[in-house]
């Protein structure tokens, strides 16, 4: 293996571990913004789930490696030049680190799109595949978001109104917060401290609800929480399923290397870059959106799960990001919860993802070449 092969590996791994650190707990965050688990918790089933999918991806879904690898998109003499592949793949990994250095959560997809955007511009001109992209690319980016928004407000309201067809109730518990006052009183002979308490009655939000009754026998709220936790998990397999055919699928333009063995290792990447970088883009997605409960976050995990893993059967590049934010998105609409500028700063991100990908893709092929 020579050295230029060598950088383009170490450049897919590099972006690999920031995919992970940007993406890998989005399936999760509904699980941890209701505190149905803990992060740490949260964090090693998102983990599990996506080395899953990872894995899966080598046998079902090989056609999302033909579409990332840039075939089609520009003339096949300018594959054969590594340099295009290196370019590419730095490009869209340093867009998507600054992106979680601050804590926002941006699609890789996205910024593949405009990696190869930026470079195949530069090279071919007029001669890049303009109606591919656009065919391939665009579209199922722009439509998800709005589709995943709208599926997740019908099944909001399609389970909402079978819950109470069943007699299933929502109660909100009462917090109290014992508050302790410290008072000194002093004479001429001595200092007296008594200690005072009194229990103070905080507000409730979406997360303090809980589900009555109980169904065979099992408590609804126990049986909500475990559906939460599979749909979650479903979430972070339909994205492994979707991402690392996707980012493995640039090296193909590397006979030497065997794609489904480098799966394995665009797995891992994203399972390590998720572990130690993941903290800034959870918080955000998972307190910053909106405040859902239990059977919130399961629906919107649910409808995530469904169009992506449906999306990737079907060879359709769609982010995982961009679904999952429309999902939690629609149900902050229907809970009233949503926080709209948040939603606008994440929607500004997602536009400057193409733009920002495309010149710094462009400006390393402008160098190296």
């Amino acid at each position: 293996m020579n050295m230029t092969n060598l950088i383009l590996i170490l450049a897919v791994v590099f972006l690999s571990f920031n995919n992970g650190a940007n993406d890998i707990f989005k399936g999760v965050a509904t699980l941890y913004s209701s505190k149905t688990i803990s992060y740490k918790s949260a964090l090693v089933w998102a983990v599990l789930t996506t080395i899953s999918g990872s894995i899966c991806s080598i046998f079902l879904v090989k056609s999302l490696l033909k579409n990332f690898s840039g075939k089609g998109l520009v003339p096949d003499e300018l594959l054969l030049n590594p340099i295009f592949a290196i370019s590419v793949v730095i490009g869209a990994a340093l867009t998507i680190f600054f992106a979680t250095k601050i804590g926002m959560p941006v699609s890789t997809t996205h910024a593949l799109v405009g990696s190869l955007f930026g470079v195949g511009i530069l090279s071919v001109g007029l001669g890049f595949n303009f109606q591919k992209l656009a065919d391939a690319f665009v579209v199922p980016l722009l439509a998800s978001p709005l589709l995943a928004s709208i599926f997740a407000v019908f099944f909001y309201y399609s389970f909402s109104s079978i819950r109470k067809k069943l007699g299933i109730t929502k109660q909100s518990c009462i917090c109290l917060i014992e508050d302790y006052n410290a008072k000194v009183t002093h004479n001429d002979f001595v200092s007296e401290i008594k200690i005072e308490n009194e229990l103070i009655v905080s507000s409730c939000d979406s997360t303090s609800e809980i589900y009555s009754k109980s169904i065979f026998g099992i408590s609804s709220q126990k049986i909500v929480d475990f559906f939460h936790f599979i749909s979650a998990g479903a979430v972070g397999f339909a994205r492994g399923l979707n991402d690392t055919p996707k980012i493995a699928g640039i090296l193909l333009l590397i006979t030497s290397v065997n794609s489904s063995y480098f799966l394995y290792v665009v797995a891992i990447a994203m399972a390590v870059g998720g572990i130690l970088n993941a903290r800034k883009v959870a918080n955000t997605m998972s307190n910053k959106i909106t405040t859902m409960n239990t059977g919130q976050g399961f629906t919107a995990n649910l409808v995530t799960s469904i169009l992506v893993t449906t999306a990737s059967f079907n060879n359709l590049p769609v982010s995982t990001t961009h679904v999952s934010v429309g999902s939690i998105f629609g149900i902050g609409l229907v809970n009233k919860s949503a926080d709209f500028k948040m939603i606008l700063r994440i929607v500004l991100s997602w536009i400057l993802t193409l733009p920002i990908a495309a010149i710094i893709s462009a400006i390393i092929f402008f160098v190296l070449k």
